[in-house]
């Protein structure tokens, strides 16, 4: 199973980034979105990311300009079809994955490996909506694509091994290290990390420490790189409200359960970074400002 051509579904903050790392790794990229707007972004964004990448000497300017010359845009899904490998990174609605797989399946080739991006949606369950559930897996990269080292890869009930084999070749071809989960929601990264957010945000909810105090708290009390409500605003609270929902729902553990505050912070449309305010005000030119 010989995999040269990639598709990728969606053009945002996942998107461009596995666009980035596939390109570098000599893949030719399919990008498509809904949006001309979000592709020529997306491209832009790309060229500054590699452009990094040659100032800090990780990559050549050579390897940079053939990167951009492997990654070509397209609004009509259906462009895909020819490709080897798909990967879907659209928003992370069950509903929206579903009409894409389905969109795309009269124009696939019959040896074309579907996949989705996402972080916590039963694989098996958006496995069964397409005709090859064989040839369907989890494609689990982490963000930011090209800095993160983990791909987790999560096989469906009915994902051949022949499948499984070929996304692990991917990985290894992007340099990057690949887990694989079964397919349980929130997978393995997810499982563990956030619940750890959502207990973070309800500390902050009970009054137990502030944003601040929380984030110092962890960051040198447990060495972690970013505090969690800083982590929090980084991923976006309404995805981590969407993926804690999937815990809940999928596990009918209390333990799970979304604090109210996170909640009520996605209903102010305050979901972090991407929106100038989350557990942060991001809307100054000095250091993020907490809201609490």
């Amino acid at each position: 199973m010989t995999i040269e051509r990639v598709g990728i579904v969606g053009a945002g903050q996942m998107g461009n980034g596995i666009a980035h790392v596939f390109a570098l790794a000599g893949y030719d990229v399919l990008m498509s979105d809904i949006s001309q707007d979000a592709l020529d972004r997306a491209r832009a964004l790309i060229d500054r990311n590699l452009e990094r990448q040659v100032g800090r000497d990780l990559i050549t300017a050579d390897a940079k300009a053939d990167a951009m010359g492997r990654i070509a845009g397209t609004l009509t899904l259906s462009d895909l079809g020819p490709t080897d490998l798909i990967i879907e990174a659209a928003t992370e609605r069950e509903t929206v994955k579903a009409a894409i797989f389905e969109d795309l399946l009269p124009h696939l080739k019959p040896d074309t490996i579907l996949t989705s991006n996402t972080s916590s949606i039963s694989i098996t369950r958006l496995a069964a909506r397409t005709d090859r559930p064989e040839k369907f897996m989890g494609f689990h990269f982490m963000n930011p694509v090209p800095i993160m080292q983990l791909v987790e890869l999560i096989r469906g009930i009915a994902t051949d091994e022949q499948t499984f084999k070929a996304c692990q070749e991917v990985v290894a071809r992007l340099g990057k290290t690949s887990t694989a989960s079964e397919d349980f929601p929130g997978f393995i990264v997810n499982r563990i990390l956030m619940p750890m957010i959502n207990e973070a945000i309800y500390t902050l909810y009970e009054g137990v420490g502030g944003v601040k105090s929380i984030d110092t708290s962890l960051k040198l009390g447990a060495n972690h790189p970013m505090g969690p409500l800083e982590l929090a605003d980084f991923i976006g609270l309404d995805t981590c409200l969407a993926i804690m929902n999937v815990l809940h729902d999928g596990l009918a553990d209390t333990k799970y359960r979304p604090c109210p505050l996170l909640t009520k912070y996605v209903e102010a449309g305050w979901l972090g970074r991407k929106t100038k305010r989350g557990f942060y005000d991001y809307r100054g030119d000095g250091d993020p400002v907490p809201t609490r």
